[in-house]
C-alpha cells in the first residue's frame, strides 16, 4: 500500500509579536518620569511659586507703606526748623522779661504788639492814620494779618531815653510791620526804620533777617 504525502506549499503563519523588544521599558520610563515631573511640580515647584507670590506682595506692600512714610517726613527738616525757631524767640521773650529794666507800661506795650491780633496803644489820631480809610497813609497802614511769632526779640537796651531792639524775622516784612506798630505806639517815639542783614542758618536751611530798631521810650 502506498502512503500518501500531503504537501503544504503555503508559508507558516509567524506568532505575532505583541510589542516590539524594548517599548514596554521605554513606556515604563516615560510614565516614571511623567510622574516625577508632577511630584516636582506640586511638591517643589507649585510651593515655592505661591511662597514667591506672597513675598513679592509683601515686599510690594511694605515699598508702598515706605513712599507714604517718605512723602510725611519729607518736610520734616523744615518743621524741626520752625521748631527750633520757635523754641530760639520764646527763650529771647523770657530773658528780655527777666532782665530788662524798663518801666512796665513800656513793657507791657512791647509785649502786646507781641501778642498775635493785638494792636499797640494809640490816639484816635494815629488810628486813623494807619487805617486804611479815607484818613490813612498807605506807608503807615498795618497788616491786620500780620503774625509776630515771625519776629523775636534778642536783646532791648535803653540808655536815658533811648532804646536799641535787636532781634531776628523771618522775612523783611515782619520787621517793617513790627516797626510801623512801634511807631504808632503812644509809648515809642523817634523810631527809626529797621535796618535788616540777611543770614543763612547752614545747619537748618533755614534763612532769617537780623535787624535792629532803635528810638526813644516814652515813661
Amino acid at each position: 500500500m502506498l502512503a500518501m504525502i500531503k504537501i503544504n506549499l503555503l508559508p507558516a503563519r509567524k506568532t505575532k509579536r505583541q510589542s516590539e523588544p524594548g517599548q514596554l521599558d521605554v513606556a515604563i520610563g516615560a510614565g516614571a518620569l511623567l510622574a516625577a515631573a508632577a511630584v516636582v511640580f506640586f511638591v517643589v515647584h507649585r510651593p515655592m511659586a505661591n511662597e514667591r507670590d506672597a513675598f513679592k506682595g509683601e515686599s510690594d506692600a511694605l515699598a508702598g507703606d515706605n513712599a507714604a512714610k517718605r512723602n510725611k517726613i519729607a518736610d520734616l527738616p523744615q518743621r524741626e526748623a520752625a521748631f527750633k525757631a520757635e523754641e530760639s524767640r520764646n527763650a529771647a521773650i523770657k530773658q528780655l522779661v527777666t532782665t530788662i529794666v524798663v518801666p512796665d507800661n513800656v513793657l507791657h506795650e512791647l509785649g502786646e504788639i507781641l501778642t498775635p491780633a493785638r494792636m499797640p496803644t494809640m490816639t484816635r489820631i494815629m488810628a486813623e492814620r494807619v487805617s486804611d480809610g479815607p484818613k490813612g497813609d498807605p506807608n503807615r497802614r498795618l497788616a491786620l494779618d500780620w503774625d509776630p511769632k515771625h519776629v523775636w526779640i534778642n536783646s532791648f537796651t535803653t540808655k536815658g531815653d533811648n532804646f536799641t531792639l535787636e532781634g531776628s524775622a523771618q522775612a523783611e516784612t515782619d520787621t517793617n510791620q513790627l516797626a510801623k506798630r512801634m511807631q504808632a505806639s503812644v509809648y515809642f517815639a523817634e523810631v527809626t526804620s529797621p535796618l535788616s542783614t540777611r543770614f543763612e542758618d547752614k545747619t537748618n536751611s533755614v534763612t532769617y533777617y537780623k535787624f535792629t530798631i532803635s528810638g526813644k521810650v516814652v515813661y
